[in-house]
This record gives structure tokens, C-alpha cells and sequence, in this order.
């Protein structure tokens, strides 16, 4: 008997998820092991986990399901996607001609059925490590260039390289960026500067607070009105260091985690 497809659906709509829930039944190779209801959870789902499959909604609050492809990319082995969506007709071209599947909304049993032999088609020893691949041209058929994946360190004398999801914030002092995890602090290399960091990580949740931080809104433990208009971030490292978000960028941060 061949293993089970390992899957995980992402829907902000509960119904939406429950509605392919009950769809998935009849099909007994199909495992679901997952549900979340945003691109950044998926994402940690995806790494811990590690599924064979993800039906993926596009149009969702905060990053759209387009982030999750850039944000695994860098797995050994990423996921197949099948996008669940009422997108619109130039990206489907697109999605068609680069391989990834979609099922638009409503979905039908027999679209639904279609999409599931592709996919146990493509799970086939011949077809294995394709994933990437497939995903990198997904992403470059939308017009979307993949993200960054690393970031140069420096630490006890040696260059490393830092997965941006590890990294809960940046800070600019004394003419010098340093990337900082739970319990590190790294220096990046003389040249490196927080603009050019945000540009390089648009794939990943990265709020530029104020002029010399740079935040990973995943990493953010609790946020609070201060004074002056402006908020006090507290990030999840060890010493939960306090980050002020300026006056100016208010707006956008309550944007950005949608209050």
C-alpha cells in the first residue's frame, strides 16, 4: 500500500477548509495533518511538518498565499501547491503553463479528482525532486522574483549564513547592521544596510519599524500604543528588547498585521 499523501489545506475561511475537508473523504490516500488560516502560520506548518501536498488559498488577510511558495523554496524538498482560488485569468495562465495546479471556487468533485492524479502522478519516484523547480517558475510566471533565502554573518571569526525566519530583528548601530536571533547578536557584512535588507527580504514578514530597525512581525511578542503617537513593539528574543515603531509608521504596521 503506497504511503499517504501528507497534506495541508490554507483557507482564512473556516468553511472554505471544512468544505474541502469533507471533498477530501472519499479519497483515502489523502491525509490531512494541518489547517491554517494565514500565509505565516502555513509557513511554519510547511517547515515543521514537512507535507506532500498543500491546497493553498491566494487571497488572504496579510500576505497573500503567493508568499508561502517563496518563503519554502529553500526546503530540500518543498511541498506540491495546489491553489485554491478565484484568482484572476493571467495568473492561472501562468500557473498552467509553469505546471502548478489550481482549483478555482466553488470546487468540483471531478476538478478536485483531476488535480489529485496529477499530484500522485508527480509523487512518483521518476518525478521526484521537481518541487523546487516548479515553484521557482510559478513564481517568475506571476512576475514575482523569489526572496532572499540567507543572510551573511559574521560570528567567532567565521562567515555564516542565517535563515532570515531565525532572525527576530535587524538594528543599525555605531555605522554597522547586526541581525538578532533568540540568544545571538551577528554582525553583517561593512556594506550591508537596513534599506537594502528590506528590498532583499520582501519575500519575508519584515516591517522597517523606524530609521535603524528592521522587525520580523513574526517574531513580535506584544505591541502597545505610546506616547507621542508612536508604538512600543516587544520582540521574541531572550531579553525581549523593546522596538519603537515611529509615529509616521503606525499606519503602516496596523496595516501590516491587520487592526
Amino acid at each position: 500500500m503506497a504511503s499517504p499523501i501528507r497534506t495541508i489545506i490554507v483557507d482564512d475561511e473556516l468553511p472554505a477548509q471544512d468544505e474541502l475537508r469533507y471533498l477530501l473523504t472519499p479519497h483515502n490516500d489523502i491525509e490531512i495533518i494541518e489547517t491554517a488560516d494565514n500565509a505565516a502560520d502555513a509557513v511554519e506548518l510547511i517547515h515543521t511538518h514537512e507535507p506532500d501536498l498543500v491546497f493553498l488559498d491566494i487571497q488572504m488577510p496579510g500576505e497573500s498565499g503567493l508568499f508561502v511558495p517563496q518563503a519554502v523554496m529553500d526546503m530540500e524538498d518543498p511541498p506540491l501547491i495546489i491553489f485554491v482560488t478565484a484568482f484572476d485569468e493571467h495568473a492561472i495562465r501562468a500557473f498552467e503553463e509553469n505546471a502548478m495546479d489550481y482549483i478555482l471556487k466553488p470546487v468540483g468533485k471531478d476538478r478536485l479528482a483531476a488535480s489529485l492524479e496529477r499530484v500522485r502522478q508527480r509523487m512518483k519516484p521518476d518525478e521526484s525532486g521537481q518541487s523546487g523547480e516548479t515553484l521557482r517558475k510559478l513564481l517568475a510566471g506571476v512576475g514575482i522574483k523569489p526572496g532572499i533565502t540567507r543572510i551573511s554573518a559574521e560570528h567567532s571569526g567565521r562567515n555564516i549564513l542565517l535563515n532570515p525566519r531565525e532572525i527576530i530583528f535587524f538594528t543599525y548601530e555605531n555605522r554597522r547592521v547586526y541581525a538578532v536571533t533568540f540568544d545571538n547578536r551577528y554582525a553583517c557584512p561593512s556594506d550591508l544596510t537596513l534599506d537594502r535588507l528590506e528590498e532583499r527580504l520582501d519575500a519575508f514578514p519584515f516591517f522597517r519599524a523606524n530609521r535603524s530597525q528592521l522587525v520580523n512581525l513574526a517574531h513580535v511578542r506584544s505591541y502597545a500604543p505610546w506616547f507621542n503617537g508612536k508604538y512600543i513593539l516587544t520582540m521574541n528574543d531572550q531579553t525581549e528588547t523593546d522596538v519603537t515603531v515611529n509615529k509616521a509608521r503606525v499606519r503602516d504596521f496596523r496595516d501590516a498585521i491587520e487592526l
